[in-house]
């Protein structure tokens, strides 16, 4: 696996940790009923609901990185294309949201960012035949 793969990745956590940080601001668990739900399960206090499960999200992705990705584990391009599709999702769907809205929406300010990575890594995946600790 290459470093730059690598980089990326830690890169596309670094980048779910301040797209958590801009929804945790602009209050995504107010206006989108799928945060408001998920924050519910964590705290009847939707704003600290909201910042456990997105603390939980993104320790998630830095025990990826740290315990799959960085170390070549056999088991890191699949966290990678896990975590790819799914922040690429999650970018591409903040931007239709403030689309369909026209105007701002929380999280779409870093939308950008989470879709770019996504697709530097897609892109790298697909080019990249290095498999675990034997690169």
């Amino acid at each position: 696996m290459t470093f730059d793969l690598r980089t990326a990745f830690l890169v596309l956590v670094l980048a779910q940790a301040a797209h958590s940080i801009e929804e945790y601001v602009f209050r995504l668990y107010d206006v989108f009923l799928p945060a408001r739900l998920v924050s519910g399960l964590f705290s009847s206090d939707l704003r600290r609901g909201f910042a456990i499960g997105n603390i939980l999200l993104v320790a998630w992705a830095a025990w990826c990185y740290f315990a799959r990705v960085r170390p070549r584990h056999p088991t890191a391009r699949t966290w990678i294309w896990f975590w790819t599709i799914l922040e690429g999702a999650n970018g591409t769907g903040h931007i239709l949201f403030a689309i369909e809205r026209g105007g701002y929406f929380p999280g779409v300010f870093t939308a950008p960012l989470l879709l770019g990575v996504s697709l530097f890594l897609v892109a790298s995946l697909m080019k990249s035949s290095e498999v675990s600790s034997n690169s």
